[in-house]
């Protein structure tokens, strides 16, 4: 897996599906493939289109299925399947509060005595995991004046979907055969791992949540798409679900490199290096915050780092944003940190470019498959004005570009090294051959590909300061860059 992806939503970074069409034909032509955001009815919902009124529907504002299809035939193209809920004013749950049991969906949506029909004790109620406060329920008034409990495990408008119900699940296979004949040929398994609840249980990422991600997976690949799979969980999980799809997350790699690079250390980075799943999306930045308890302890199980260096990330975060980031991140309920850091990586890092771009480095150089956030790509900032009007948290690193920032972004020391960093990764023959890694008495890495003569080698240290090498040899002669600005102008 040599090619780099890119993350992106159309209206945020292009405006529309043929002007992002534009940009991957033109300035970002480098990236083999393109995770198209959710570009559904509508695109600019509550959650940023994660909660689709009409899921088999591209926006008319954004353009059309041939317009996807026009993007797909240059690059792979990755869109999300939203597992877990739709809104709330989608045609199928309106219809079921107006007809309830004689609605073509009734039992299609996830209710209190779905899953209690028993009733539950308050034990029962918050032993479950929501990455938000509060109580995962909402109540809505049938049109006979009902009164229901419907499960709503992130927002009140996005309401879950009961997957175990054939109704639901004829749902899912319309959306991915949407999907399919659309031009997508992976697709993203959204919020998942919160898609099965199992009373007696955190209903997170349990064993019938596996048995559901198998049966998903069966259904996707039936209509010929490959399956990326996102968990934010302990490590553990990840390593258990890897083997299940054809592609997770890693998202142990971020955390861990702002622990390096706050700590001056390798050790917690090594050992991830020693165990990581090999069928990664490597990540540092993606349109969610930026993961720390995946890198965490959770409950008896020990994390790469503990609670006191997940603490610590936090609080280096929060000098480097001047306190904004804690302002922007949530603390689920029950917990006493929150799950991510609500910024942009470059922000977080108090906008160094150096760090950035040794951490960029570092993802592009491991096993897997490397993807870009538009935001990072770009050097983005928080956007703290889109915050303050919206609210939510992940909007620091939502920014609309206008093109002209597009183009002054592009033009940027920090966006040509990184697109420099794309284009090594894409075209030197080493890295299609073999990976291997050591580190140093000093704490230092050395990342390594080799096939044959050919060989591009990374190497890192963190302490006394972040610094970075990268050399090449082979068949197209050798090279030697050691600061943002050689890599820039690569």
């Amino acid at each position: 897996m040599t090619g780099v992806d890119l993350l992106a939503y159309a209206d945020r970074l292009g405006g529309d599906l043929p002007r992002l069409r534009a940009l991957l034909d033109g300035p970002l032509r480098d990236f083999a493939g393109v995770h198209l955001l959710p570009f559904f009815v509508p695109f600019d919902g509550a959650d940023a289109g994660f909660d689709p009124i009409d899921h088999g529907t591209v926006d008319p504002r954004l353009g059309t299925w041939d317009d996807v299809r026009a993007i797909a035939a240059g690059r792979e193209v990755t869109a999300d399947l939203i597992v877990n809920h739709v809104s709330s004013e989608s045609a199928e749950f309106v219809d079921w509060l107006a007809l309830g049991e004689e609605s073509a969906h009734d039992g299609m949506f996830l209710t209190f005595d779905t899953v209690f029909p028993d009733g539950a004790s308050e034990h029962d109620i918050t032993a479950f995991y929501r990455p938000r406060p509060g109580l995962p329920f909402t109540a809505y008034r049938m049109a006979d004046g009902r009164r229901r409990l419907v499960w709503t495990t992130f927002m009140p408008s996005q309401v879950d979907l009961d997957v175990a119900n054939d109704r639901a699940r004829a749902y899912l296979r319309r959306i991915l055969a949407a999907l399919r004949e659309g031009g997508v040929t992976t697709v993203r398994l959204d919020a998942v791992g919160y898609a099965v609840k199992t009373p007696g249980s955190d209903s997170f990422m349990t064993l019938q949540t596996l048995d559901f991600v198998r049966e998903i997976v069966a259904l996707a690949r039936e209509e010929g798409l490959r399956v990326l799979v996102e968990v934010h969980a302990h490590y553990s999980q990840q390593l258990a679900i890897a083997p299940l799809v054809d592609l997770v997350y890693d998202f142990a790699l971020a955390p861990l490199l702002l622990h390096s690079l706050g700590t001056g250390t390798s050790d917690r980075l090594a050992e991830w290096l020693r165990i990581r799943p090999q069928n990664a999306i490597t990540v540092l930045d993606t349109h969610d915050g930026i993961g720390v308890i995946d890198a965490g302890p959770s409950g008896d199980r020990p994390g790469l780092i503990d609670q006191d260096e997940m603490a610590a990330i936090f609080a280096r975060a929060a000098v480097a944003t001047n306190g904004h980031s804690t302002l922007a991140s949530v603390i689920p309920a029950w917990m006493s940190l929150p799950h991510q850091i609500n910024a942009t990586f470059f922000s977080a890092l108090g906008a160094d470019a150096r760090s950035y771009l040794l951490a960029r480095a570092v993802q592009l150089w491991l096993p897997g498959r490397p993807q870009l956030y538009y935001v990072g790509l770009l050097g983005g900032l928080d956007d703290i004005a889109l915050f303050e009007r919206t609210g939510q948290g992940r909007d620091v690193n939502r920014h609309v570009y206008t093109e002209q920032e597009v183009q002054a972004a592009l033009e940027s020391e920090v966006t040509r090294a990184q697109l420099a960093l794309v284009r090594l990764r894409t075209e030197h023959p080493a890295f299609s051959g073999e990976f291997r890694y050591r580190v140093e008495a000093d704490g230092s890495l050395a990342l390594e590909w080799t096939l044959g003569d050919e060989r591009a080698t990374l190497d890192v240290s963190f302490a006394p300061e972040p610094r970075f090498r990268i050399s090449t040899t082979g068949a197209g002669g050798s090279s030697l860059v050691d600061s943002v600005t050689a890599l820039a102008a690569l």
